[in-house]
């Protein structure tokens, strides 16, 4: 309508936005046909950090961390790293600063997804919103049984989501390393699968 009206310049910013839009929510279909015991990326990004931390809201001990920055580029929906049963689902409200700041993970809206493997083993999904982010979205609640790499929720316009497995995990990415959900094996169990 803008272009027919002679607004060239209007129509051609909706339309790429109305792109950039789309281009946030794609999910393209992907799978891991790899061991069973490895867990896969939750998330698109680029790696910024791994580290040990200790998380009460995910378990007793130590947890390997491995943070990952989406881009404006990146794909937003994020999946289930590993099968289990989801043994809690909490959001929490917080203040939008950028992603990469150190503080991002405590101060910002975020939802934190655990989930027991078969094994007994915790891992952790924190989905972190950033400075354009508006929305962190997780499908999961408590109970649900699920398998690696469902979909399992989405940061609309964001940010930043952070993988924990057990300190006795062997993490199979790096800093700077750049990963795909659903495919690209980060971390297994010390010893095997």
């Amino acid at each position: 309508m803008l272009f027919a009206l002679g607004h060239s310049g209007w129509a051609a910013g909706l339309l790429f936005a109305g792109l950039l839009v789309l281009l946030f929510f794609r999910d393209p279909s992907r799978s891991f046909s790899g061991e069973d015991g490895v867990v896969i990326a939750a998330a698109d990004g680029l790696i910024t950090k791994v580290d040990e931390i200790e998380d009460s809201e995910i378990g007793p001990g130590r947890h390997q961390r491995i943070v990952t920055f989406l881009s404006v580029f990146d794909v937003h929906v994020q999946r289930t790293p590993a099968g289990g049963q989801v043994i809690a689902s909490r959001y929490a409200a917080g203040r939008k600063v950028a992603a990469f700041r150190e503080d991002a993970g405590e101060v910002n809206e975020k939802h934190l997804t655990v989930i027991r493997r078969e094994n007994g083993d915790l891992v952790g999904v924190r989905q972190i919103a950033g400075l354009l982010a508006r929305r962190v979205v997780c499908y999961l609640q408590e109970r649900d049984q699920v398998h690696r790499g469902q979909s399992m929720g989405l940061i609309k316009f964001g940010s930043r989501v952070d993988l924990l497995v057990p300190a006795g995990y062997r993490v199979l990415v790096k800093k700077g390393d750049r990963v795909k959900n659903g495919m690209t094996p980060m971390a297994r169990p010390e010893g095997g699968a």
